[in-house]
């Protein structure tokens, strides 16, 4: 049924899906079910919904909330949307038609999305900007993999550090491409995120990391050294010289088997040496100042 309702709007309204800007729809109606089950919605919720494409997702989710924010890109899929709630008499939807990275959502304390893949990691982290209760999202299987992730397995990467402080994830289920229409190139899979803000992330916990992830196979000491522009303007001399401050036992270890928690410690451990050299010169160049004045 999902499927000849879905290819059946598609032909009416001259509809073409773009694989490149991620509008493959959903056609599984089990699939479908699992995803509004697990959202396990109320009267009481306000759903954000981000690539609300046709309806696929948004008409159920609107029979089980009390309303749905629908984020979609496509005004013209907009208006087809909007066409269909008219048609089903389903008067709970907000239709934003925006660029969902770039936009402000109003209030919503749930999110349940088949989101557009080629935005997955930049609207997950703007997700994680708002106050909410938790999110079910669909993603690419290997971004979902990399997300739950733990240190010393192979998918284990910068993001699955990041999302290690800013959330707790569970992976739902996996989804099959042909699922979907048109068939993307890789099976997808469903997780559950909830906001849960372990630490505070700054700019240079974020370069610090950058440095290490880059070169996760090798040992913590090289993958800095290797990489240590991503974290300041230095030569690799210095550089050497700063790093081989650092714990011992961290320096030894494989980036890929790094803790979330160590690599805070390397962060703020590099910090604090840098922050001192800092002071040291700025005092070197305040006094060389006041000896020229004499």
């Amino acid at each position: 049924m999902l499927v000849k309702e879905t290819l059946k709007i598609l032909k009416e309204n001259d509809i073409r899906l773009d694989r490149r800007k991620g509008q493959n729809y959903l056609i599984d109606s089990n699939i479908l079910n699992k995803i509004v089950d697990s959202a396990d919605l109320s009267s009481e919720d306000t759903v954000l919904e981000i690539g609300a494409g046709i309806g696929t997702l948004t008409i159920p989710l609107a029979e089980h909330a009390q309303k749905v924010i629908a984020v979609e890109q496509d005004a013209k899929i907009a208006a087809v949307l909007s066409k269909r709630l008219q048609e089903l008499n389903i008067s709970n939807v907000e239709i934003m038609v925006a660029d969902a990275v770039k936009t402000d959502f109003p209030r919503f304390n749930k999110v349940v999305s088949n989101l557009p893949y080629k935005i997955s990691s930049p609207i997950t982290f703007k997700l994680l900007e708002y106050d909410f209760d938790f999110a079910v999202l669909m993603y690419q299987l290997e971004f979902a993999e990399r997300m739950v992730a733990k240190p010393g397995e192979s998918n284990y990467s910068r993001l699955s550090l990041m999302m290690h402080f800013y959330g707790d994830i569970e992976m739902l289920f996996e989804v099959s491409k042909h699922a979907f229409f048109p068939n993307p190139k890789i099976s997808s899979a469903v997780i559950k995120l909830v906001p849960n803000r372990k630490a505070e992330i700054n700019e240079f916990f974020i370069k610090v990391s950058r440095a290490l992830f880059q070169h996760k196979k090798k040992k913590v000491r090289n993958a800095l050294l290797n990489s240590f522009h991503e974290i300041a303007d230095m030569d690799k001399k210095e550089a050497k010289k700063i790093v081989s401050k650092l714990d011992e036992s961290l320096l030894s270890a494989r980036v890929v088997k790094l803790e979330p928690d160590e690599v805070m410690v390397i962060s703020n451990e590099l910090k604090e040496i840098l922050e001192n050299l800092s002071k040291i010169e700025d005092f070197r160049s305040t006094n060389t100042k006041h000896a020229k004045n004499l």
